[in-house]
């Protein structure tokens, strides 16, 4: 069949089957977005806090504020769509090929960005940007240009430890937080302290240990405080090295403690959202919050990232006896290697887009780039239109994440399109859908697809 230009169906009979009231069924998405994004931003704000310590005043005054901004931006995201899905069947005349998702997630897109705080604009650009290059450029695969995830990510991650050790307003943002979170103040050039206080540090721990007096009934948690310390108290460190209370094996050793148990517990938070909707009808799964592969991969990824750029940076130190800012290029690559516990290709592509953003952005200081300004929300705008214009065209090229993410946003509303009327545009939109053909009122149809469901009055 050729495929045409125009279809002249309804906005009913195509988008919102569910419902013939354009206003009622952009109500029912909204209604249904408000209440997904609530749950998706609570814990996902709760964690980013407690992960950055953020005092008492922050979630007494703002972490609220924060929630209700970013849930009305992913409402509106939704919501709007089905409203200028309307809108521009009625302007038409009936449906293009452009129209049905692109042309109306465009202007819904940049309406819901403007919603959103500037500060999150980037992450969610990049974000979108990153879909949109697995949309369009490799449908079928993880990657085009790259060979495996794990080899960009050891570039990326390379050339991130650069610029973090190099300089100190280098990486401006979400990345430099979270990269000091991560690694460490000790690992951070302006950190340092003088070589008679690093000797002030450890006679104050001797003494505070010859102090301690000694107990029969030792706790778990006393017991194993106490080993480590005993550790660290020993074994070599070499002077150029700024973590002063620990030896350079036992600095590693507790780094990975320490971010292994991050990846741990955030793995375990992202899970009790579904445990806990099992708790009733199948407590037999609760053990599995705990005990899942995915919380031990992530630790593992996490803890050996940190331990093994922590070791690499400390063996070149005792190899070159001098601490250079070289040293993060090599010690940054190794560490990538981390993420064969935890393949992702939507974190390496994330850290990738965002890498070359800040070297974009210091171009621009450096007079060497132009500067396009609203350049992030427009980007949004363009990256989310192209992405719904594959999840009601061609879902088969759509991330699966994404798309679950959609049905989750719309509560399954998404899958109730009559695909089968843009099979005429040639892009197997029904392809995956087997057959489905929605229950129509006759009463607001202006023609029926061959084979549907019609509900009488």
């Amino acid at each position: 069949m050729a495929a045409l230009s125009k279809i002249p169906h309804s906005c009913y009979e195509l988008g919102h089957t569910w419902n013939p009231s354009c206003l009622h069924s952009a109500l029912d998405v909204t209604r249904g977005a408000l209440e997904v994004s609530f749950k998706i931003y609570v814990p996902l704000y709760l964690i980013a806090a407690v992960l950055r310590r953020k005092k008492k005043d922050y979630y007494l005054k703002r972490l609220l504020p924060e929630i209700l901004w970013s849930t009305s931006f992913l409402t509106a995201n939704g919501g709007l769509y089905i409203v200028f899905f309307c809108i521009l069947r009625k302007l038409l005349g009936g449906f293009h090929s452009w129209s049905a998702g692109f042309g109306s997630a465009l202007p819904a897109s940049y309406i819901a960005i403007l919603l959103e705080r500037k500060s999150r604009r980037g992450l969610l650009t990049i974000y979108m940007t990153n879909l949109v290059r697995a949309t369009l450029c490799c449908p079928d695969a993880c990657f085009c240009f790259f060979p495996h995830q794990v080899l960009l990510f050891c570039v990326t991650s390379s050339l991130y430890m650069f610029f973090f050790r190099s300089d100190k307003d280098g990486l401006k943002g979400f990345a430099s937080p979270a990269l000091k979170f991560i690694i460490g103040k000790e690992e951070i050039p302006t950190h340092s302290v003088p070589l008679e206080r690093a000797a002030a540090i450890e006679t104050e721990d001797s003494q505070a240990s010859a102090e301690r007096p000694s107990s029969r009934r030792k706790t778990l948690v006393a017991y194993t405080r106490e080993l480590l310390e005993s550790i660290c108290r020993k074994g070599p460190r070499h002077r150029c090295c700024k973590h002063y209370q620990d030896n350079c094996i036992s600095y590693c050793v507790k780094s990975f403690v320490r971010m292994f148990s991050v990846g741990y517990l955030i793995q375990c938070c992202l899970k009790v959202p579904s445990a806990f909707r099992q708790m009733f009808s199948k407590p037999s799964r609760l053990p599995s919050l705990f005990y899942n592969k995915e919380n031990f991969q992530l630790g593992a990824f996490l803890g050996s990232f940190v331990s093994i750029y922590k070791g690499t940076s400390c063996l070149l130190r005792w190899v070159r006896n001098i601490d250079d800012e070289l040293h993060a290029l090599v010690a940054g690559f190794l560490a990538g290697i981390s993420m064969f516990f935890y393949k992702s290709t939507t974190i390496s592509m994330y850290l990738f887009t965002k890498l070359v953003e800040t070297m974009y952005f210091k171009g621009i200081e450096a007079g060497r780039f132009p500067y396009f300004p609203h350049a992030d929300t427009v980007l949004y705008a363009i990256s989310t239109a192209i992405c719904f214009q594959a999840a009601v065209m061609e879902v088969q090229n759509l991330r699966p994440t994404y798309w679950k993410f959609l049905l989750r946003l719309t509560k399954g509303r998404f899958a109730l399109m009559n695909r089968q009327l843009l099979d005429v545009f040639g892009t197997q939109a029904s392809r995956d859908f087997k057959g489905f053909v929605p229950k129509l009122d006759p009463r607001f149809t202006t023609m029926l697809t061959p084979g549907a469901d019609v509900q009488l009055g």
